[in-house]
């Protein structure tokens, strides 16, 4: 894409002056925090900012209008069909398919209008009411500029048919005939109506001559004298020829029939047939393209493309395609004739009727106030056929650029970013990356959100978003003491050190309350307890509690003993683990072996000798050392019996 041809728009900070102060910024993917430094180059100025305020600077503002929200979510479903058309169809059936999705983009664009109308109608506030206005212009002149694209562009209407369209085209766009009829013909007498003959020229500049007849005939009624001359001029009205669907003429014949016509109409004009009334005589010379007939309307006109439209009906109804430029181009000479400067849509609208895809864009880019019309029409044209030739210089194509920036506006929007997941998708070349850093800067504000983030990235395999959510849950279940759910996010984000945290948490309560929380979640671990040591040994020691509990007391002292040997449990757990064998120790029959009860007791002295390494504790350590003290002549004690014992029992067995 080009460089744009003037410099942007620029935006004042109220209290900010940049001339004196040097700012600071900070990016975000949908707003810029903007802010004074007391930083100055030049002069030593005062340590305390003239402006004491931070500002957020905010793009895509329109994802907060609650109508313009509707058109995103809507429009969103007709960009998905659109996807989803088969690359097999050809020929008038992609054609009709694609003409079809035109249609479903405009007519949710009319139904946001129809809406703003509404609310603008029932608003009090006159800046409301301005705020209602403005968008309304804005979607009128998107619709406009939509509707003429699709008829040159993506129905690519031909000579003969074109000029029905484009006249279609003016009156779904100049509404005013519709109150100026309803004003007139509700009047008790029409023909006498102020208004009447603005009518009847308003109705013929549109090519409704049919309406035209009928007024005409009332007029004729109403004043006898002038009754042959409007009889007269409703039979040129009734007689012209025009291309009508289905018609099998061709446009040669087309060509012949209205060649005869107009001369028919010169012949009258030569005559002074309507010489008596410059009302007909003036409507007359309207309907043989007198240019400076069609300009003394201008007021009923109203602007350049209409003009044109009636200046072809009347000039030349057999255009071709290929010569619009010129005619577009005159016409807005002509009706603007020098009094001003053509605006934004007067630009857009030639290009259009110049077939410059690549104007139309890059002046709606300029002009339009969010990316959501130039990225659904680039998109749209994309899909037939006619942009290959526009690739940027950047690595992207001008589809996918503009599906980009209308996306990651999107993502700034707390419900919209969902829409944006999608646009992101079918951008085949860019489109996973840009999601992988939007989705990552989603702020995580509930659980259910964050599912909705984490069932998105674990469905396009986004492996290491997937982490990070998972580890941004579990961080905020510790917070929130939730140990279940943090030990469930640790697990599911595959983060060994977490999990080892996690997991040490745990047996810090069980060492405080004596019990475990969480049993479901722990009985449950399965394969994923081979995440961290600390994750297997939390396992392991659940389970011997639970053999324990079932009295299988030999399972339960031998995988007590494997814990301790292993080097599986942490050392500082090793007493509570001694502790738990007194019971199986102190058990009527022998449980552990002797050669089981000399591994405890090189574990107890393991753990005594440790201890003693560390005298120099603090009174409070020495204070539970006293303690420890007395458990560990409990263990030495109940050690010393069982060890009899089992020399003893197996002496016996021995024997016998």
């Amino acid at each position: 894409m080009e460089e744009l041809d003037g410099e942007p728009t620029v935006t004042l900070i109220p209290g900010i002056n940049s001339k004196k102060k040097q700012m600071c910024f900070a990016w975000g993917p949908g707003e810029m925090l903007v802010c004074e430094t007391t930083f100055n180059k030049k002069v030593k100025s005062e340590m305390v900012p003239s402006c004491p305020f931070m500002y957020i600077i905010q793009k895509d503002i329109d994802v907060y209008c609650k109508i313009l929200r509707k058109l995103f979510n809507e429009s969103h479903g007709i960009f998905m069909s659109l996807q989803r058309i088969e690359e097999e169809l050809t020929g008038k059936s992609r054609t009709a398919q694609l003409v079809r999705v035109s249609k479903n983009y405009r007519s949710v664009i009319r139904a946001c209008m129809e809406e703003l109308h509404k609310l603008a109608l029932g608003a009090k506030d006159p800046a409301t009411v301005r705020q209602l206005s403005s968008q309304i212009s804005i979607l009128s002149a998107m619709e406009l500029i939509w509707n003429l694209c699709e008829i040159l562009l993506i129905e690519a209407a031909p000579a003969g048919s074109l000029i029905i369209q484009l006249l279609d085209w003016v009156r779904v766009h100049v509404c005013e005939v519709e109150n100026l009829s309803a004003d007139v013909l509700g009047s008790e007498n029409p023909s006498k109506h102020k208004s009447f003959w603005d009518l009847v020229t308003v109705l013929v500049l549109q090519g409704r001559l049919d309406d035209a007849c009928q007024l005409l005939s009332r007029e004729a009624d109403a004043n006898p004298p002038s009754a042959g001359m409007c009889r007269i001029l409703g039979d040129l009205m009734r007689t012209m020829p025009i291309v009508s669907p289905g018609n099998t003429q061709t446009l040669t014949e087309l060509e012949l029939k209205w060649q005869h016509w107009r001369e028919e109409c010169e012949r009258h004009l030569q005559d002074s047939t309507f010489a008596t009334s410059p009302r007909l005589e003036s409507l007359c010379k309207i309907m043989l393209g007198d240019e400076a007939a069609l300009l003394e309307q201008k007021p009923l006109l109203s602007n350049w493309y209409h003009f044109l439209v009636t200046r072809l009906l009347y000039s030349h109804p057999t255009v071709k395609p290929i010569d619009l430029h010129f005619y577009a181009q005159s016409s807005l000479d002509l009706f603007l004739g020098g009094d001003r400067r053509p605006e934004p849509l007067d630009n857009i609208l030639l290009a259009a009727f110049e077939f410059d895809i690549h104007q139309v864009i890059k002046e709606c880019s300029i002009a339009l106030s969010n990316w959501w019309f130039v990225a659904h029409l680039t998109d749209l044209l994309d899909h037939c056929k006619l942009l290959q030739s526009h690739n940027l210089y950047f690595g992207s194509n001008m589809r996918e650029f503009l599906l980009l920036e209308y996306a990651s506006g999107l993502f700034a929007h707390h419900s919209l970013w969902q829409l944006g997941v999608d646009y992101f998708d079918h951008c085949p070349e860019l489109g996973r990356v840009s999601l992988e850093l939007h989705i990552e800067r989603i702020p995580l504000n509930t659980e259910q959100k964050a599912l909705k983030v984490l069932r998105i990235c674990e469905q396009r395999q986004m492996t290491e978003q997937v982490r990070s959510i998972c580890k941004i849950l579990a961080m905020n279940a510790v917070r929130n003491n939730r140990l279940g759910s943090a030990l469930s996010w640790s697990i599911r984000a595959k983060d060994a050190a977490f999990a080892t945290l996690v997991s040490d948490r745990f047996l810090r309560d069980y060492c405080e309350r004596g019990c475990f929380s969480d049993l479901d979640l722990i009985d449950n671990l399965g394969p994923a307890m081979m995440l961290s040591d600390r994750l297997t040994f939390l396992g392991k020691y659940r389970e011997f509690h639970r053999l324990y509990g079932e009295k299988r007391f030999s399972d339960a002292a031998s995988l007590l003993l494997s814990l301790m040997t292993s080097q599986i449990a942490p050392r500082s757990f090793w007493m509570t683990l001694l502790t738990d064998a007194l019971p199986l120790l102190e058990q009527k029959q022998v449980i552990f072996s002797a050669e089981q009860t000399y591994e405890l007791m090189r574990c107890l002295e393991d753990l005594t000798l440790r201890k003693s390494e560390h005298a120099d504790l603090d009174v409070q350590q020495l204070q539970d050392d006293d303690i420890e003290t007395t458990k560990v002549e409990m263990l030495r004690l109940a050690l010393a019996r069982n060890l009899a014992r089992a020399i003893i029992r197996e002496g016996s067995l021995e024997g016998s």
